[in-house]
């Protein structure tokens, strides 16, 4: 069935009217991975979310798939070579929304990392993470370390390690996973809770849920449930009186954005704060982002808040490495907080707790997925799924596949792999200038959008005259159309925020175009004035959050 806002209706009534063999509540990257599995093993999956899909931890992290070179300091050398070899599965399923990004490590005198040390450890990060050679690990000199990012502390430097991540979009990540569960047969809705459980002879079969759009309650049926609610996993786990032994600590990892003009960040770092931690610092978009913090958090899950010392630890950050630049709070464009579900670890500093997944199983028969990493999603699923395999053929003797996931491309990765992913943006650029784009915006869907790019060429070419009347550019248009229309974006939020990106790398867009954005959605799903001003209170009260002014007192501790 369209992942279409045209459909929501005709989702509700195939969630309330099948029997599922698989209900995932959840719609961040975690469950989304495990929809997808389950669908293209042949199990008939639903999945509810009760924000936007991706709207937690999902679209709030540090935007890398990478192989957590870090977790070789603690010895996890499992954890270091299972995500290190999924981070090549990601990039090869979608390579639109994920790229490598060649790392630089500087290393100090007195700083975390020694240059022997980085050198054997970088050439065991490539062996451990199966590295292709292109990509493997170099060690640069003072002179190649300045020549790579002038704006280095240049005091006590040695030179530094050069190693490859990979950048992805997360939000994208997760809802382009989401729309291939939905094309391999799954049924997924956003802004539906799951209120309580279902039971019968003791056993979950299903959930209550609120349609948190409509008001409307119905039931879902299901012969196994799966918990991916990741902050929110022990919220659900009470529901179903299964809270008991490990439970989650929840942290906080804080990201602020300037622009390049104020920071001219050449090329991506990974380095030292003043108290030991590492932090990132990477260009994108003409903007550099900078995070992240590591603290434990206990309020508001849904909108984490930004404090005064977040962002002082940041900018002090940027001044320990990034000496000659001078960052002050007025620089900063924009923010934003996440939450990490870890779990508890007693006497353990946020830092020191392991991002290691675990899976419970209550008496009742709730599968819970907790902890884990956005590189690890993938591998996440194959191990629930096989999971539910094995209990649903205890059960009925049914047999499923294997998974399927490995060699998988996700919505809009069907371009025949990531070496072929350059040759496919220049071959459709013409595609994009016959309906009316300019070469560079024709590039730009083509790179976020992959294979889909040609539905969005599609939009413009068919809706110009629409796009004219509401007076929005022709490419954002066609993003706010198709968001809409493929992706299920139901607020401004959702498509300023998680299906573009807006929101964070490209506010004084948001500011521009909002005002018609809104008129634009409220006209598509016939809002009246009173749905139209929550909608954009709602968004203004998102910009407010990301670019609260930073001259005020912390807002949370």
């Amino acid at each position: 069935m369209k992942f279409s806002n045209t459909n929501r209706k005709k989702i509700v009534e195939s969630l309330k009217n099948r029997e599922y063999d698989l209900l995932v509540i959840g719609g961040g990257i975690t469950g989304a991975g495990i929809a997808l599995d389950a669908a293209t093993r042949g199990m008939n999956t639903a999945l509810v979310e009760m924000q936007d899909f991706g709207a937690g931890t999902s679209s709030r992290s540090t935007k890398l798939i990478h192989g957590g070179l870090r977790y070789l300091k603690q010895f996890e050398i499992k954890l270091v070579a299972e995500v290190g070899k999924e981070r090549a599965i990601v990039y090869e399923n979608g390579p639109h929304v994920t790229a490598p990004e060649w790392m630089l490590l500087p290393l100090h005198k007195g700083g975390t990392f020694g240059k022997f040390s980085t050198s054997i450890g970088l050439r065991l990060y490539d062996f451990l993470a199966g590295v292709k050679k292109s990509e493997r690990r170099k060690m640069l000199n003072v002179n190649e370390t300045l020549a790579k990012e002038p704006l280095i502390k240049k005091e006590g430097l040695k030179g530094s390690g050069y190693y490859v991540e990979y950048r992805t979009d997360d939000s994208r990540l997760t809802i382009e996973v989401l729309k291939k569960a939905v094309e391999k047969g799954a049924a997924a809705l956003n802004y539906s809770n799951a209120d309580k459980f279902l039971y019968k002879n003791g056993k979950v079969r299903g959930a209550v849920i609120i349609d948190r759009l409509t008001g409307e309650r119905y039931e879902i049926h299901a012969a196994k449930v799966v918990n991916a609610a990741g902050p929110w996993v022990d919220e659900i786990r009470e529901k179903d009186g299964s809270k008991t032994g490990k439970t989650l600590k929840h942290t906080k990892g804080v990201h602020i954005v300037i622009d390049q003009s104020k920071f001219p960040l050449k090329q991506a770092v990974y380095f030292d704060a003043p108290d030991g931690r590492m932090v990132f610092a990477i260009p994108r978009a003409g903007k550099a982002y900078v995070g992240t913090t590591d603290t434990f958090y206990n309020s508001d899950l849904a909108s984490p808040k930004i404090t005064a010392a977040d962002r002082g630890y940041l900018i002090n950050a940027i001044h320990y490495m990034f000496p000659e630049t001078n960052i002050s709070a007025e620089d900063i464009e924009t923010s934003w907080a996440g939450v990490r579900p870890l779990i508890h670890e007693e006497g353990k500093d946020p830092s020191e707790i392991s991002r290691k997944d675990e899976i419970w199983e209550s008496e009742s028969g709730l599968i819970t997925i907790a902890g884990g990493k956005l590189t690890g999603f993938r591998k996440m699923a194959e191990i629930v799924v096989d999971l539910v395999s094995e209990k649903r053929q205890k059960d009925t003797g049914i047999s499923y596949k294997e998974c399927q996931t490995k060699n998988l491309p996700i919505s809009g990765g069907d371009i025949g792999g990531s070496s072929f992913f350059d040759k496919y943006v220049v071959e459709q650029i013409n595609n994009g200038t016959k309906n009316g784009l300019t070469n560079e915006e024709a590039k730009f869907l083509i790179s976020m959008y992959g294979s889909n790019a040609p539905i969005l060429f599609d939009i413009v070419g068919k809706h110009k005259e629409c796009a004219n009347q509401y007076e929005l550019p022709l490419p954002l248009f066609a993003q706010l159309h198709y968001a809409l229309e493929h992706e299920m974006a139901a607020s401004p939020v959702d498509f300023f925020h998680r299906r573009t990106g807006m929101l964070l790398f490209n506010i004084a867009g948001v500011q521009k175009w909002k005002d018609k954005a809104v008129n634009y959605m409220e006209d598509y799903f016939e809002w009246d004035e009173q749905t139209k001003l929550d909608r954009m209170e709602e968004l203004e009260t998102e910009i407010k959050l990301a670019t609260v002014p930073f001259d005020m007192p912390p807002i949370d501790s």
